[in-house]
């Protein structure tokens, strides 16, 4: 068969199969419902997050988006189901930093942080406060410090699980500051914040948006927060720095979306686009600020820097703090 422009129509026939194909699958994206997976409890951060967001994207795709919680072994569960998950982009993890950490904390972790992952975006940051059940007997950091000291092994600290960023805050101010202190670990920061109201624990750090409430009604103290300068939130909460403490500058919380391993880079271009889009709203950035949560983007590369970058540091920490692997 004669083809004057050179190009066999089987070859033509061949290209226009091939665009026909690559673009199926994301081009029309989504055709149906789409999961965002939270492995934490409902009042999380990356939860917060998720229910703003997600009739955002409802509103933009067309289709509805649901907020599925899938809390237990500090994130690992959530983590896992998305790991496993089809990578067609209808099934997405709200991550917060605790993948870097929790499986650093057990020989087997049911997933490889760096390699069962696509990172789509980092979306926003929170600082960390240490707060404390009011009865505890000290109404200052310095105070709750002595008060710990003189009685080591005695005062039990919460967290929303081993290996979270909760947990691992207070290890390295326990390293740090040479303190010796009793770990509660709990399946979810809200299972930790109401033994903390109750006195069944004395003693936690987590996001400052999710005590923020418990503060403002009295039934909590916040001590102290991360970060260079006071939140606008909590302006009369001093920071470490302040106190004379500078190594706790590290410790933030990140949130981010993730889909599993081989999501097609076309996929995670149209997520990310619709993702910024959203994130780019008035009312959008409205609520995350009333949250105390930072709106901080990233491409998908910055994300997997971060996440590579985070792993290595966290196993660092975990190891010089000789914590019991499981």
């Amino acid at each position: 068969m004669h083809c004057f422009d050179g190009v066999t129509p089987f070859k033509r026939l061949a290209a226009f199969v091939l665009l026909v194909f690559s673009g199926s699958s994301w081009a029309a994206f989504p055709e149906r419902t789409v999961t965002l997976v939270v492995p934490f409890t409902p009042g999380s951060g990356s939860d917060i997050i998720a229910r703003i967001i997600a009739p955002k994207l409802s509103e933009r795709w067309k289709q509805a988006v649901i907020v599925d919680n899938k809390a237990g072994a500090s994130g690992m569960i959530g983590a896992d189901a998305v790991a496993k998950a089809v990578p067609d982009g209808y099934t997405l993890l709200m991550a917060i930093n605790s993948m870097t950490m929790a499986p650093n904390m057990v020989k087997k972790p049911p997933f490889d942080t760096a390699t069962d992952f696509t990172p789509i975006m980092k979306m926003a940051v929170a600082n960390f406060a240490i707060v404390v059940n009011p009865q505890i007997g000290a109404t200052d950091l310095n105070g709750v410090i002595a008060l710990v000291k003189s009685k080591p092994g005695q005062i039990p600290f919460g967290s929303a699980g081993t290996g979270t960023p909760h947990h691992l805050a207070m290890e390295l101010m326990k390293q740090q500051l040479g303190l010796d202190m009793l770990h509660v670990p709990y399946k979810g920061i809200s299972n930790a914040t109401t033994d903390l109201i109750g006195g069944q624990v004395q003693i936690m750090f987590a996001s400052v948006h999710s005590m923020l409430p418990h503060v403002k009604s009295g039934r909590l103290r916040m001590l102290a927060s991360t970060g260079a300068t006071r939140s606008p939130i909590t302006p009369n909460v001093p920071v470490f720095r302040e106190l004379g403490i500078d190594f706790m500058d590290a410790v933030d919380a990140w949130y981010a979306v993730l889909a599993p391993a081989k999501t097609s880079p076309e996929l995670v271009k149209t997520i990310h686009r619709d993702l910024s889009a959203v994130l780019s709203l008035p009312d959008v950035k409205e609520q995350m600020a009333a949250q105390g949560l930072f709106i901080q983007t990233s491409s998908p590369e910055q994300l997997g820097a971060l996440v590579q970058a985070d792993y290595a540091r966290w196993r660092k920490t975990i190891s010089e703090a000789k914590l019991p692997i499981e």
